[in-house]
């Protein structure tokens, strides 16, 4: 438990746009009103806890409850979330997003239990809110980005969700959230960050027609390579940034167009280009060898550092033993996506 003084109390502004307060307060109070002694806190994770949000950003939020709510006691929550999507000529109204989480499921991620009781999620059942994933964790009610309705989702049962919220989680009301949450290991983070990567191309990188989703892709990967390296959570603004200095450069101008796009701008409602579809797509196959590469080359590492300290003769490092300088990276894969560089 964190030591009194270091004790995150509830923001009395919790952003710095006054109409996005003016949201999350009813936000707050109806749902704690509906919740009752259910309710435990309500905190925000994303961009608007760890940095770098602005005016289009997505606000995350986490409603903790102390038991699960069931599909019966959920409509007077559905029409809540209806009722705050018509809050007359302020844009935020439509731009939350996040989820009531049960404090037990909350705390640490567990593949146990899976379904909520009598919810049981046959084989065929897809994550409305992850592409249609299949299930594979306790899904939680989830309000999408623009959505007016909850759905079971596991979006945000997540351990990077868990990461921001402990480490950077703003709090609407509750405790500190690192009275709910357990420790994030960096080891469990970068487990997840490349079983995402892999799921992510599996489920074949959709929607993508918009360039909004084209440059989401190529955001989302250069934050997950960044993840993996520094083994903590930073905003989009940051691991693009990284990821353009610290891969190859001939990903350098894919990754500053997809900087350079912001959401709220008419560019994004666009079509994506043809061009930057083929090389987003090439750059995620890069983006899976690198992490790929990256695993390999720290499990050698381990591998060296525990015979050393057992007194093991270490390997030569101009054998073939292990990694040697300069092969961190794989090789860049072509934008046009026609294979590695010879």
């Amino acid at each position: 438990m964190p030591k009194s003084k270091d004790l995150r109390a509830p923001a009395r502004e919790p952003t710095p746009f006054a109409q996005l307060n003016a949201v999350l307060a009813p936000l707050v109070g109806e749902a704690r009103a509906l919740l009752g002694d259910n309710f435990i806190g309500a905190y925000l994770q994303g961009s608007f806890a760890v940095g770098d949000a602005d005016r289009y950003s997505d606000c995350d939020f986490i409603i903790v409850i102390r038991r699960d709510l069931t599909p019966e006691e959920l409509p007077p929550f559905q029409a809540m979330h209806a009722a705050i999507h018509e809050i007359p000529d302020n844009p935020w109204r439509n731009q939350l997003e996040g989820s009531y989480a049960p404090a037990e499921a909350l705390r640490r991620w567990s593949t146990t239990p899976r379904d909520p009781p009598g919810e049981d999620r046959g084989e065929d059942w897809g994550d409305p809110g992850m592409s249609g994933a299949p299930a594979r964790a306790y899904p939680f009610w989830y309000l999408d980005h623009g959505a007016k309705t909850l759905v079971r989702s596991e979006h945000d049962n997540s351990q990077v969700v868990r990461w921001c919220l402990r480490e950077k989680g703003v709090v609407l009301a509750g405790p500190d959230p690192r009275e709910l949450v357990d420790p994030v290991p960096a080891e469990a983070l970068r487990a997840e960050i490349r079983h995402t990567m892999a799921l992510c191309a599996t489920l074949e990188l959709e929607p993508m027609a918009l360039a909004a989703w084209q440059v989401f892709w190529v955001g989302l990967y250069c934050r997950m390579l960044h993840t993996l390296t520094i083994g903590k959570v930073a905003s989009k603004a940051a691991g693009l940034s990284w990821a353009q200095g610290a891969l190859d450069p001939v990903w350098s101008g894919l990754i500053g167009r997809a900087k350079a796009l912001r959401k709220g701008m008419a560019e994004a409602a666009h079509p994506a280009d043809p061009d930057d579809v083929a090389a987003t797509r090439a750059f995620v196959r890069y983006a899976i060898e690198w992490a790929e590469h990256r695993a390999r080359t720290q499990a050698a590492i381990a591998q060296r550092l525990a015979l050393a300290r057992a007194g093991t003769p270490r390997f030569d490092p101009r054998g073939r033993g292990g990694p040697g300088r300069g092969q961190h990276a794989p090789p860049a894969f072509r934008p046009n996506g026609r294979g590695r560089r010879g």
